[in-house]
């Protein structure tokens, strides 16, 4: 019996030796083809060949062992992607779609001017956007998204705005492109953007250039 089971061991040793052997032959053999076609679309045609640009540099070897996550980083670090997707081309093929951030205001950091993306990314600002509200103050910026929330919630458009204040007691005051000023309390509401909305409307042949709602249930007018 014990001798039986040697030769069964010896038999299976050998056809383990054959089967290894053959298949580093077939390894050996076989070649993965490169990432030889990398594709970028929704940005501008000069943006999508820098990411190209900035892939290729990371001398990826074939599709099927990828660095994901270096790819990823690249692309999480470019302040105008919003959100994006990868598909791998099978053999060697990436494709990346790009969804754009909106630009949605201008700020100064450091003493220089940036737009502000509804990434909450800031941007450079080197793309003429000169018809966004400027924010004067130093806002966290999810602090200004958080208030553009609201606004946005609101019966105001965002597009009527011309400027944007923000105070270190964390109130806003909104300018309108009609030149009238909206001082906010620094806990106001929709609600309470929504009764300065409906005085405006209701008040269009009076003159005055500050309305004032910081105070509960009050509207203080200012010529």
């Amino acid at each position: 019996m014990h001798q039986r089971k040697s030769k069964k061991l010896l038999i299976y040793f050998f056809l383990l030796i054959i089967i290894s052997s053959t298949n580093n032959i077939s390894l050996k053999n076989l070649e993965f083809q490169k990432v030889r076609n990398i594709e970028v679309s929704g940005l501008d045609e000069i943006e999508n060949k820098l990411i190209i640009d900035q892939i290729k540099n990371l001398n990826l070897t074939n599709i099927f062992f990828i660095n994901k996550a270096e790819i990823n980083n690249l692309i999480s670090s470019n302040p105008l992607i919003e959100k994006y997707q990868i598909f791998k081309s099978y053999p060697s093929a990436i494709k990346i779609m790009v969804k754009k951030t909106n630009f949605i205001a201008k700020i100064n950091h450091n003493n220089e001017i940036f737009v502000i993306g509804s990434n909450g990314k800031l941007i450079p600002n080197n793309f003429q956007a000169s018809d966004l509200p400027y924010i004067f103050g130093k806002p966290d910026i999810q602090e200004f998204l958080q208030f553009k929330k609201i606004l946005d919630r609101s019966k105001f458009s965002f597009d009527e705005i011309d400027s944007l204040y923000f105070f270190p007691s964390k109130r806003w005051d909104i300018k309108l492109k009609n030149n009238i000023l909206l001082k906010l309390s620094n806990n106001s509401t929709m609600a309470d953007l929504n009764n300065a909305y409906e005085f405006l409307k209701n008040n269009t042949t009076e003159k005055f250039t500050t309305i004032d709602i910081r105070i509960n249930n009050q509207v203080i007018l200012n010529e």
